[in-house]
């Protein structure tokens, strides 16, 4: 275990009867950073934090926290707190009495209690809000209050389970901002439960992706945006043409018959690949100069830029983002850079990916 790891799950399995929600998972969770568990309803991401927080029992594996194993330590005794989806305030208590319950519950002098509900509430911008009712707070309020209540019991992990659900999309987006800003001016762990990419991207140091039970691939967001490892990751994260190739040589691959230079290495000539092109890195230029040419079927205004989709004679569907605008019906030419192309090889596992790209980056 690293120095600084608070949180290490050692081939954790967990079985519900005779379905197996997650298979062998190993991560490692360190101080002081925002983590995201990434994935689709029923991937196991939220069993994860049940197993973290105590609320279930792992059948295999081994569960540590500052290095000492907690598989039989029951939640109470656990330095993490909960933020759960549908916040689980109390609604006949005030905002105070809310935050103050776990407080109450050990027994903590009255003029203790009342200090560290005012820095809790300060700490989530609500100060002055002690004597509210939690029917007269807004969506924002009352996550933020289930935030101070759960920050009021000084964890060392804070555990969030979707928590911005069942918000609007402009409340949503600020509370990502405010989310990460109270995360790294308080310096502790956040693991962040979430099927919502966008907000995995945006808040993260650190995603973990998630399918059927299993870790598919953990990295930063860049890493995870730029370099995916198959087409679950790649179509789950952001938007993607994905289409098949074959790896010509080092730096070379070829697709839609032709040949391109690209910037992967260490795959065998002749090996069937996957070929990822992000949108926005497909730029509209003429037919002469483009390296491919599609022609152009729909075309939709997205605010700040146009989503178009076209195709070329072999029917691969090409997805460009672009400021300018197309004619439906012609043809046009596709610009891309040697960068943009991202090569996959099916099958491929994370490690493998990992020692791959090592191999010709170092």
């Amino acid at each position: 275990m690293a120095n600084n790891a608070i949180i290490t799950l050692e081939n954790v399995s967990k079985v519900y009867d005779d379905e197996t929600v997650l298979r062998d998972i190993t991560i490692e969770i360190e101080r002081g950073k925002f983590y995201t568990l990434l994935g689709p309803s029923g991937c196991g991401k939220t069993t994860i934090l049940r197993l973290i927080a105590g609320f279930a029992d792992a059948t295999t594996g081994i569960i540590k926290i500052n290095g000492q194993v907690v598989n039989d330590v029951p939640p109470n005794k656990r330095k993490v707190n909960t933020v759960f989806q549908d916040y689980a305030l109390f609604p006949h208590l005030n905002v105070f009495d809310n935050i103050a319950f776990g407080l109450s519950i050990k027994k903590m002098p009255k003029d203790q209690i009342k200090i560290k509900v005012a820095e809790a509430l300060k700490m989530v911008q609500l100060s002055g809000y002690e004597n509210r009712e939690i029917s007269e707070m807004s969506g924002g309020q009352q996550q933020r209050v289930a935030i101070a209540r759960a920050l009021v019991n000084e964890p060392e992990v804070l555990l969030l389970d979707e928590p911005l659900s069942a918000l609007d999309l402009k409340l949503r987006t600020d509370m990502q901002y405010e989310l990460r800003e109270l995360q790294q001016r308080l310096g502790i762990t956040f693991i962040f439960v979430t099927h919502d990419q966008e907000e995995a991207l945006a808040m993260s140091d650190w995603i973990f992706v998630m399918n059927k039970g299993e870790i598919i691939q953990s990295g930063t967001p860049v890493d995870i945006y730029d370099e995916p490892i198959n087409r679950f990751v790649a179509d789950f994260i952001g938007e993607s043409n994905i289409v098949p190739g074959t790896m010509v040589a080092d730096y070379k691959v070829n697709f839609v018959g032709k040949e391109f230079e690209c910037a992967d290495a260490g795959i065998k000539p002749g090996e069937q690949i996957e070929i990822v092109i992000r949108p926005e890195d497909l730029e509209l230029t003429t037919v002469e100069k483009g390296k491919l040419v599609v022609n152009i079927d729909t075309q939709l205004f997205r605010g700040v830029h146009y989503e178009i989709i076209g195709y070329d004679k072999e029917g691969n569907e090409w997805m460009i983002h672009s400021t300018k605008k197309a004619e439906v019906g012609t043809d046009v030419g596709l610009s891309f850079e040697a960068q943009d192309i991202h090569v996959m090889r099916p099958g491929e596992t994370e490690a493998e990916f990992d020692a791959r790209l090592e191999s010709y980056e170092g």
